[in-house]
């Protein structure tokens, strides 16, 4: 589904390859027909803004939205599992699946980053591909409503994937919970998020004999997304290219 991919270069740290491939990028999202034509012309816009706006410009927004707090994380099991270590688990257990669908990942990226999970997905059979998607649609309307709610035009990817899904989600509840959340992306949430991180270190830290930090992990809620699972192992080999 090449759709998928499209999204996926699109979800990616903006540069000068997305801007030296716009023409083919906006060709492909016009012949997609797994999403409607306003889908198709959000998609459009968003291409628009991130290869013709001054490039550190779309950059710095970039970085702004997506590498500060883990609200906007595009790392599926951070939505999942937070730090916990169930969180380990689950990424071998979605490397096993890549791995015996034929998918090497020779890059930097964690196996749970959405960019990569979208390529994968692409070299999937459609139902496959579909019911991946499903798998974390909880998670794709919950990054929609919180980019929605900073009104980013980013959001038109992941409304585009739940299309593509087919999976029921509440979206007007998840908007109502973006709405009550605090910011986690300000500097008062972000020194708070690093002072707590140095207590658990320090006191990891700690002989055994003492006594430990009382800082814990944020636990999924009980309405998150449920975990990845496929059943395809049917696929051509596919390689990430770099």
């Amino acid at each position: 589904m090449r759709i998928l991919k499209v999204i996926s270069l699109l979800m990616e740290y903006p540069g000068e390859e997305l801007r030296a491939h716009a023409e083919e990028i906006a060709a492909e999202i016009n012949g997609a027909r797994e999403i409607p034509s306003e889908s198709r012309a959000c998609l459009l816009k968003l291409l628009r803004k991130l290869t013709t706006g001054e490039l550190m410009d779309v950059q710095e927004e970039y970085g702004f939205l997506f590498d500060r707090g883990r609200s906007l994380s595009l790392l599926l099991f951070e939505h999942v599992h937070g730090e916990s270590r169930d969180r380990g688990q689950a990424m071998v257990n979605l490397l096993d699946v890549y791995q015996r669908n034929g998918f090497e990942i020779g890059v930097r990226e964690l196996p749970d980053y959405i960019p990569l999970y979208l390529e994968f997905l692409s070299q999937q059979p459609e139902l496959d591909a579909r019911e991946g998607l499903a798998d974390v649609a909880h998670i794709l309307g919950l990054l929609s409503a919180r980019l929605q709610e900073r009104r980013s035009e980013y959001y038109a990817l992941f409304d585009a994937l739940l299309i593509i899904s087919g999976a029921q989600v509440d979206i007007a509840a998840l908007k109502a919970t973006a709405a009550r959340e605090e910011r986690d992306d300000t500097p008062e949430a972000l020194d708070k998020v690093w002072e707590e991180e140095q207590v658990t270190f320090m006191d990891n830290q700690q002989p055994s004999g003492c006594s430990s930090g009382t800082y814990r992990p944020p636990e999924p809620a009980a309405d998150q997304a449920t975990p990845i699972h496929f059943v395809s192992n049917n696929s051509q080999a596919a390689t990430r290219p770099r």
